[in-house]
C-alpha cells in the first residue's frame, strides 16, 4: 500500500512540475540580435522560425531550436518587413510598411519581388493567411490614429474590405476561416468579422477591449483560442473564442509586439519583444492553429 501511495504521489509531483513549466517564459535568443522593429515571427512546413528586423532594419533572420541567429534575406532598399505569412506552396509573404507593398520572397533562390503594391494603402502591418492562400492585412495610419483592412488574392489584386477604423494593428483568421479578428491598438479594442466564402468580411462586433496597454500580433490556437500581444504591458493575454478572457501570460520584455507557434507539437510559443530586441518563449497546453488535425 506504501509502495502504491508512494508511487502516486511520485507522479503527482512529476505532474505538477510540468504543468507548472506551462506559460512560463524563458529567453530563445540573445538580446539585441534584432532591432526595436522586431516583429512577425512566423514558422514553415519543416519547422524553421523567421523574424523580421536581423540586426539592422530591412532583413529577415533565422533563428534555430537553440536560438542561433543568422541572416536569411535583405530586402530592397526601402523596403520593411513588419510580418511574415507563409502560402500552401511555401512563398513567404511580407508586410513592407515602409516600401508599402506586399512583398513575396522565394525561400529557395531568396528573390524577392512585389506581390501588391496599391496607392491607397498606409503602411502594411501584419497579414493573416487562410486556406486558399487569400491575405488580409491590417494597414494603420499612426499619424492620424485611422487604420483599413484590405484582402489580397492570389494575383496580387488588393480589395479594401473596411476603411475609417482605428489604428488597426494585429490581425488574425479563426481555426475554420470563418471569423476574421483585427485590433486597432490606440483604442485599445479588439473586432471580430464573419468571413464569407468569397473572402469579405461583414457583422462587425467587438469582441473585447482593455483600459490601459497598447496592442500588437494575435494568433489563435487549434481551438480558436486568441493570444493578444499586449505591448507596453509585458504580456499575452489568451481569450476563448467567445471572449471570455482564460489567462494572461507575463513576459520579462515589455514591448511585446508578436506571436507564433511552433516546435514539433505546435505547443512552442515564440514572442518578439522590441525592448529587448530578442525572442522569448514558452510552452502552452493547446498547439497553434496550423498544427490542428485535418
Amino acid at each position: 500500500m506504501k509502495s502504491i501511495l508512494g508511487t502516486l504521489a511520485t507522479l503527482f509531483l512529476i505532474n505538477t512540475s510540468f504543468a507548472q513549466e506551462l506559460f512560463v517564459a524563458k529567453d530563445l535568443t540573445a538580446e539585441k540580435q534584432f532591432t526595436v522593429n522586431i516583429e512577425g515571427p512566423m514558422v514553415d512546413k519543416k519547422g524553421n522560425l523567421y523574424v523580421v528586423n536581423y540586426q539592422k532594419d530591412g532583413t529577415i533572420g533565422l533563428v534555430k531550436p537553440n536560438g542561433e541567429t543568422s541572416l536569411f534575406v535583405e530586402l530592397p532598399a526601402g523596403s520593411t518587413a513588419n510580418a511574415i505569412q507563409f502560402d500552401s506552396k511555401g512563398a513567404m509573404f511580407l508586410a513592407d510598411f515602409s516600401g508599402h507593398n506586399v512583398l513575396k520572397v522565394d525561400p529557395k533562390t531568396k528573390k524577392v519581388t512585389v506581390h501588391c503594391h496599391n496607392d491607397s494603402f498606409n503602411q502594411p502591418n501584419d497579414i493573416a493567411i487562410n486556406r486558399k492562400n487569400q491575405l488580409f492585412a491590417s494597414d494603420p495610419n499612426w499619424k492620424e490614429s485611422k487604420g483599413q483592412i484590405w484582402r489580397i488574392d492570389t494575383d496580387g489584386k488588393a480589395t479594401l474590405l473596411e476603411k475609417d477604423m482605428g489604428t488597426t494593428n494585429g490581425i488574425e483568421l479563426s481555426p475554420d476561416d470563418r471569423t476574421l479578428y483585427v485590433n486597432e491598438s490606440v483604442q485599445r479594442k479588439v473586432w471580430k468579422y464573419n468571413v464569407d466564402s468569397v473572402g469579405n468580411i461583414y457583422n462587425k462586433q467587438l469582441f473585447t477591449q482593455f483600459a490601459d496597454g497598447g496592442m500588437d500580433g494575435m494568433k489563435c490556437d487549434a481551438v480558436g483560442n486568441l493570444y493578444i500581444s499586449r505591448w507596453g504591458t509585458g504580456k499575452v493575454v489568451v481569450f476563448s473564442p467567445e471572449g471570455k478572457q482564460l489567462r494572461e501570460i507575463p513576459l520579462k520584455g515589455k514591448n511585446v509586439s508578436n506571436i507564433i507557434f511552433g516546435g514539433k507539437s505546435g505547443k512552442t510559443a515564440f514572442v518578439t519583444l522590441q525592448d529587448r530586441g530578442c525572442l522569448e518563449t514558452f510552452q502552452v497546453d493547446v498547439p497553434g492553429k496550423r498544427f490542428m488535425k485535418k
